[in-house]
């Protein structure tokens, strides 16, 4: 069946399809031949979206929240009676919040959770009894390597994202009997342009500066599209596990190997970041709104092209 499986005709759900990498996957798909389907919450996004990939009967986009799981049984019904059947789904949505211990909250936690974790559920329990019935599909769940190792000041996103690796290898373990392969996906840094849609807390200017510095890096980060290609192919084999850039590689397993060696380098890391802030740092602000005017844009060249390309940041007509 591995061998047999291509994407030509293929029906592929994708949720945060409207930009950065959800957006990139689809480019990718629709080369090769597959009709995908983009959930996404901003409707003009979607739009965008779907211009770029060319509209069409190929393109169907659906607003829809995967964190409400009416709304997803609802989109993926749209999709099966709209096409006929659903072979493929990639959990790609995703949010992440940048800052110090101190001032995340609650609510922090539960929106990483509703998104990385109960946004997969949702959406994989809504389309495995069609995958079921046909016996065949592919599940691919975009973790992170924050779901392997769980870096400083990305603590509600590490929190979630490990919560949906374990949740994917459990799934995939029941789900081989119908010919259904899930592919555990962990990424490295990769250059998709989404840190200006990041949720910053803490000292908001410092918080941003590192973030979307190491996001944009060459040999640090790892092209978006490079990435997307890589993840097609392993879904393409039914491949169990996918991790992203020899950096992440290896930090995850030195994790494994030395973990006491590796819990205090991450110590020594979350030592060189920004301190708390104080009351002001409690609030989030979009990464847009907390870039300093003093961070050179040489610095985050790569990653401002890439938040253009990728449908991250509105342009002016």
């Amino acid at each position: 069946m591995r061998k047999r499986f291509t994407y030509t005709g293929r029906v592929v759900v994708i949720t945060g399809g409207s930009r950065g990498l959800g957006l990139l996957l689809a480019r990718q798909l629709r080369q090769e031949g597959a009709r995908v389907v983009l959930l996404a919450r901003n409707r003009d996004e979607l739009l965008r979206a779907q211009e770029q990939l060319g509209g069409g009967s190929g393109v169907l986009t659906i607003a829809c929240d995967v964190a409400e799981r009416a709304l997803v049984r609802q989109a993926i019904e749209i999709v099966a009676h709209h096409y006929g059947r659903i072979d493929m789904l990639i959990n790609n949505a995703g949010v992440i919040q940048v800052g110090p211990l101190e001032h995340m909250t609650y609510g922090d936690y539960q929106h990483a959770m509703n998104v990385h974790f109960w946004g997969a559920l949702h959406c994989t329990e809504a389309v495995l009894p069609y995958m079921r019935l046909r016996r065949c599909g592919r599940i691919v769940n975009i973790a992170s390597i924050g779901g392997l190792i769980a870096v400083p000041h990305l603590a509600p996103y590490a929190a979630s994202k490990f919560a949906l690796v374990g949740y994917s290898d459990a799934v995939r373990a029941e789900v081989a009997k119908y010919g259904i392969r899930v592919t555990t996906v962990c990424p490295g840094l990769m250059r998709t342009g989404s840190a200006i849609n990041a949720l910053v807390k803490g000292q908001h200017a410092a918080e941003f500066a590192w973030f979307a510095t190491l996001s944009s890096m060459p040999f640090v980060s790892i092209s978006a599209g490079r990435a997307a290609r890589k993840i097609v192919e392993a879904a393409r084999r039914g491949a169990p596990h996918l991790t992203i850039t020899p950096q992440a590689r290896l930090a995850a397993i030195l994790d494994r190997l030395m973990p006491n060696t590796f819990g205090r380098m991450m110590t020594l890391a979350a030592r060189a970041l920004p301190r708390p802030a104080g009351l002001s740092g409690d609030e989030a602000w979009p990464g847009r709104e907390a870039r300093p005017a003093k961070l050179p844009r040489l610095v985050t060249a790569l990653g401002d092209r890439a938040a253009i390309r990728n449908n991250e940041l509105l342009m002016t007509r």
